[in-house]
């Protein structure tokens, strides 16, 4: 067996916590302590949220949408290959290192998708985003922490409470969709999309292929 090789440390802005990244050969962890947050050979459910996200929104012609977390670069690159020529992608992410990791030891992994002149990459907390203006988006897809239970940092729960979740439908265009990804079911966060005045569609996906872990992704629209 080849022993993991830790590569690199990382701060989480405003938390405690450090992100490290590990290889393992070509496998590729970013863990948050000991607990591993994501892994190269795992992309079933991210690609998953990128694509349900693009058949929700497919009649749009120059569709404008957010990814929140760009971890592996997973969800983009699905969206990338889902999404057409005019389309605008915006990734927010809040941990510099990790893009410094997407062009450094993951440049393989990472590809052209970094590159690609219709993404636009913010060195930015999702959520403000999100609150910069009304209306801006045809699709905003969150792929932040562990899902609406959090886990690497406490200030993501501002994304999925009341306030968080009636903030994103603001800026969600008409017939937008807000898709969200999660580890694990939450009953209490389908009730919040609900009574934020979402149409709530909650999918599970597998992690990789027929017999990975089972993942949640809500597709709420406006």
């Amino acid at each position: 067996m080849i022993p993991w090789e830790h590569l690199d440390t990382a701060l989480i802005p405003g938390e405690a916590g450090t992100l490290r990244l590990m290889r393992r050969g070509t496998e590729f962890s970013i863990q948050l302590d000991r607990n591993e947050l994501m892994n190269s050979r795992l992309s079933g459910s991210e690609e998953a949220l990128a694509r349900l996200s693009a058949e929700r929104i497919a009649g749009v012609t120059a569709p404008r949408v957010l990814i929140g977390g760009y971890g592996m670069g997973f969800t983009l690159r699905a969206a990338l290959g889902c999404l057409p020529a005019k389309a605008q992608i915006t990734v927010a992410e809040i941990v510099p290192a990790v893009l410094v990791w997407a062009r450094g030891p993951m440049a393989e992994l990472t590809g052209p998708s970094l590159d690609d002149p219709r993404v636009t990459i913010r060195e930015a907390d999702v959520a403000a985003v999100i609150r910069e203006r009304p209306d801006a988006w045809d699709a905003i897809l969150l792929d932040v922490d562990n899902g609406p239970d959090g886990l690497t940092r406490t200030a993501n729960d501002r994304l999925y409470d009341a306030a968080g979740l009636g903030a994103a439908r603001a800026a969600l265009r008409a017939r937008g969709v807000l898709a969200v990804w999660s580890a694990h079911p939450d009953a209490a966060f389908t009730r919040r999309l609900g009574q934020a005045g979402f149409a709530v569609e909650e999918v599970a996906t597998r992690a990789r292929g027929k017999r990975g872990a089972r993942h949640v992704i809500w597709l709420a629209g406006r």
